[in-house]
């Protein structure tokens, strides 16, 4: 009896085991679509040279939060949030740039799904550029994932884009963040020196990958232009070509972080993609 019985308590722990370890299977189990940032492009062409000459275009500006097994990762991080405060948004410089506003703080979009920025032990981000680091230091004890050609890359005054005290992993080119191939940080610089893109793949929605500004919106995309601005023509379009690579190896979704057409027929966070 007590041999029976004992066999009986190892064929439960078995099975609680496999329970738990099926509960637990490792990659990606979710990604939310963060508002991060709304706003007026004075005129397009800054975008793409030669056409759209004055034409004014809304955009976006997006974050992602992706739940791995293995803990929370934030792509991109926006428009800072003190911008939510300005009741005329945040004017650029040159008239042909983006207005930005802040509809939603990413503080509040956090709240709302239950996750503190301390939950975040990993992050990255596409660029340097203002619209996509403006909550960086929102999450100091995450380790930052950014390309060494960009973390070098003087910004004005020569003063350093980062916080020298920000936990920081440079990296020389692409990246299997976890290990497993769920999220994987792609080198596709051309629009700044270390700007990077990210593929993640979902249990149900399957391969996504996030532009970064390798490319602005679909008509860019389709068209392949580069901008003006780029810091290098020739990277750029060597970077489109690795992403239509990826999405077609991966059969991926192409998921253009400023495209506002686009934007709209998804899903918000707190919905979520699984």
């Amino acid at each position: 009896m007590t041999r029976k019985f004992t066999l009986a308590l190892a064929i439960a722990a078995l099975v609680l085991s496999a329970q738990a370890a099926f509960a637990q299977k490792p990659g990606v189990e979710k990604l939310y679509i963060l508002n991060c940032g709304e706003g007026v492009a004075g005129d397009i062409s800054r975008w793409s040279p030669g056409v759209n000459e004055g034409k004014s275009m809304d955009f976006v500006d997006t974050c992602y939060l992706i739940k791995h097994s293995q803990g929370w990762f934030l792509w991109d991080t926006g428009i800072p949030d003190a911008v939510a405060s300005m009741p005329n948004g945040l004017a650029p410089a040159d008239p042909k740039a983006v207005t930005w506003r802040r509809p939603k703080t990413l503080a509040a979009q956090l709240e709302q799904i239950g996750v503190k920025p301390a939950d975040v032990k990993a992050m990255a981000v596409s660029h340097t550029h203002p619209d996509h680091i403006g909550n960086v230091e929102m999450f100091p004890q995450a380790t930052l994932y950014v390309q060494k050609a960009e973390y070098d890359w003087p910004a004005a005054n020569n003063a350093p884009r980062f916080k020298p005290s920000h936990p920081v992993e440079l990296l020389a080119g692409d990246k299997d963040v976890f290990g497993d191939g769920s999220i994987t940080i792609l080198s596709t610089p051309g629009h700044t020196p270390g700007h990077q893109s990210l593929l993640v793949k979902l249990p149900k929605t399957g391969a996504v990958v996030l532009s970064g500004d390798a490319v602005h919106f679909k008509d860019n995309w389709d068209n392949r232009r580069v901008p003006s601005m780029n810091a290098n023509k020739e990277q750029s379009a060597a970077s489109l070509q690795k992403i239509a690579d990826t999405l077609d190896k991966e059969k991926a979704q192409l998921w253009i972080n400023h495209d506002k057409a686009q934007r709209d027929g998804q899903k918000m966070s707190p919905e979520f993609y699984d």
